[in-house]
């Protein structure tokens, strides 16, 4: 399988990881990053903060800044829009995997 593929599959996998975190609680780069090292991922800021911005230019999060330790932190939350597209793509992804792992 090309290296270009599992890249493409991978961003997608990312994009949902931060919509379902979103979710929960206020996430901000440094500790998402610390997430996906947890589950394995090893993802640079260069790769992980366009995809935070293209979901807020997108409408899927919302920004709210803050001043820590005199240094500006942008913590993303989930807006309406990125719930309605995360319940939609676990219906996809609940349908795929169980006929990917189906016996």
């Amino acid at each position: 399988m090309s290296n270009d593929l599992v890249h493409d599959f991978l961003l997608g996998f990312i994009k949902l990881h931060i919509l379902y975190h979103a979710n929960k609680e206020p996430i901000y780069g440094q500790e998402f990053q610390n997430e996906l090292k947890r589950h394995g991922y090893s993802v640079s800021f260069g790769t992980l903060y366009p995809i935070f911005h293209k979901l807020y230019r997108s409408g899927y999060l919302k920004l709210k800044k803050a001043n820590v330790n005199g240094k500006i932190r942008k913590y993303y939350s989930i807006t309406k829009k990125g719930i309605k597209i995360l319940e939609e793509s676990k219906l996809k992804i609940k349908e795929l995997f169980d006929e990917l792992f189906s016996i």
